[in-house]
């Protein structure tokens, strides 16, 4: 157990001849009491500054352990978020590509749907007008028989003739 400044007090010396100046000694232990209270008293402010300085470190600690957590499951979301993130990109990709295929084969059925009527329309174009040439020119060709003179003598007097009976 160590010393105390008590004990320092107490301590009674035997006497002997040719001993120690009993006044000297008694100062000398009075001022050995006063340095060895203030070094107890200094220990106990040094050990509760350590004992400060230790719930410190460890609120530090624990802050500096939280804050790594904190930084380790944000580095976890944010790559979960970018994985995420590339996932949907991909998918909004293919689903536009889908559509662009969609819509590029859609085009093109009626682009040829098209270029077939247009086909089908020249051809009756065609054929209408290989039809009409035909009608015209037989028309040109009785207009230019003889037979009309005729016709024309005829329903002349076929129209005096209703004339006058009328």
């Amino acid at each position: 157990m160590p010393l105390t400044p008590l004990d320092i007090h107490n301590k009674e010396f035997s006497r002997r001849l040719r001993g120690y100046d009993e006044d000297e000694v008694n100062e000398f232990l009075d001022q050995v009491i006063k340095d060895y209270e203030s070094l107890i008293r200094e220990n106990k402010e040094i050990q509760n500054q350590m004992l400060a300085l230790q719930e410190k470190l460890n609120h530090f600690a624990n802050i500096e352990d939280t804050l790594s957590k904190t930084i380790i499951v944000a580095q976890e979301a944010a790559d979960e978020v970018r994985n995420n993130a590339k996932k949907e990109a991909q998918l909004i990709i293919k689903e536009a590509e889908k559509n662009a295929d969609r819509i590029i084969n859609e085009s093109l059925s009626k682009s040829r749907k098209v270029s077939l009527e247009v086909e089908e329309l020249k051809k009756q174009a065609s054929i209408y007008r290989a039809r009409f040439r035909t009608l015209v020119e037989a028309q040109l060709e009785l207009l230019s028989q003889d037979g009309w003179e005729t016709l024309e003598s005829h329903a002349a007097r076929d129209a005096e003739r209703e004339l006058l009976r009328g």
